[in-house]
């Protein structure tokens, strides 16, 4: 199992991204790339502003400089399958401050089991008195094993609203698109669930402390870390009927943390759907889709780049038309994979970008690119 404040390695997605109210992130360009080494402090400072339903991403140095590490093996192409694992940060282009973060693994649950409850239904029933019952059951499962899963996703307070959340999120999707080959045929994510407003998961009190017997963080940290063997040996075995769970831990089963909302709507517009899995310790939902079916998969365009004439004072010339909307751009290539949010429109094969786009995504005039609108059609949308 793993866990982003779900979302949020293996992981969870985490808190939501409401609007910001700085006029920094609303002005300045930001891309979303691969990790280095060199992060490493703008990474530790990030993680400390995560909550405790962030397991796959805590300020501690040296988890960070392994998966850096790991980020670099799979890059060079040295890394096995079940280490293979990618770390994106989005910076600001002006101060270079990294702003969010958000990962992506290869396959779960080929090293460490990748554990969630699987909701099926029995049905009970007696010719003899003419009764029949329906019941939901959880069953421990490991039936995700191999899924691609997009992991670790965190914005600072600071700089969420003005499409940041959204470029962070979604760039994923854009890297998935260009590079199919080094991911399994699906994809799954898990959210935090539902925890009441004194910060307790009452699926946890009703289900999990009575077999594991310490507290929720610590036996969400011990996952986050590799200890999964105590799941195995400590869940029962057989499957757990709903009925008898709390009414309040019954209503929680595969609801979505408020603050992870967001969150959730963004996975769903590029063709995340909730399945029949959710999170063994707060029963949060575990997004689902096959990798060919999604939207960045299906819908992106590679057009020639345009690089807008520079007017001569700094500024850019022509403005946007009037049509203009909000795209996701990304450059072609692997460790030099960049993504970030402009707004304009395709003209026939090319798409336009001003100086200071193309300079933040290391291209220029003739290049490729990959363009995606940041929303499907309306139709679409979730």
């Amino acid at each position: 199992m793993t866990r982003q404040p779900k979302m949020t390695t293996q992981s969870r997605v985490p808190a939501g991204i409401p609007e910001s109210t700085t006029d920094e992130a609303s002005t300045s360009l930001r891309v979303v790339r691969l990790a280095h080494p060199g992060d490493l402090p703008a990474l530790l400072k990030l993680a400390a502003l995560a909550g405790p339903g962030m397991t796959s991403f805590k300020p501690d140095q040296a988890a960070l400089e392994a998966r850096l590490a790991r980020v670099a093996a799979t890059l060079e192409g040295h890394a096995p399958t079940a280490e293979q694992g990618y770390l994106f940060v989005m910076e600001d282009v002006a101060s270079g401050e990294i702003a969010g973060v958000c990962g992506l693994e290869a396959a779960v649950g080929l090293d460490q089991p990748f554990y969630t409850y699987r909701k099926d239904t029995i049905v009970h029933a007696s010719r003899e008195l003419s009764v029949w019952s329906r019941m939901l059951t959880l069953s421990l499962s490991n039936d995700l094993t191999g899924y691609s899963e997009l992991c670790s996703l965190l914005l600072d307070p600071a700089w969420r609203g003005h499409g940041n959340g959204a470029l962070l999120s979604k760039a994923r999707f854009l890297f998935m698109a260009q590079f199919p080959e080094r991911f399994g045929p699906h994809v799954c994510a898990e959210l935090r669930g539902f925890f009441d407003d004194d910060g307790q998961s009452p699926f946890w009190q009703s289900l999990g402390q009575h077999f594991f017997k310490i507290d929720f963080d610590q036996a969400d940290y011990l996952t986050s870390v590799g200890k999964k063997s105590f799941v195995a040996e400590l869940m029962p075995k057989y499957p757990i009927y709903v009925d008898f769970l709390s009414p309040q831990a019954q209503a929680a089963i595969g609801v979505t943390h408020r603050d992870t909302l967001p969150a959730r709507r963004l996975l769903e517009q590029e063709g995340m759907r909730s399945g029949a899995h959710v999170d063994i310790f707060d029963s949060g939902p575990v997004l689902e889709a096959r990798v060919a079916d999604l939207r960045a998969a299906r819908d992106s365009r590679y057009l020639s780049v345009n690089v807008a004439a520079d007017a001569g004072d700094g500024t850019v010339a022509p403005a946007p038309a009037a049509n203009a909307e909000p795209y996701l751009v990304a450059c072609l290539g692997l460790e030099g994979f960049r993504a970030t949010l402009v707004t304009g429109r395709p003209e026939r094969r090319a798409f336009t970008l001003d100086p200071q786009a193309a300079q933040a995504l290391g291209v220029k005039q003739g290049d490729r690119i990959q363009v995606l609108p940041l929303k499907p059609p309306r139709a679409e949308a979730v």
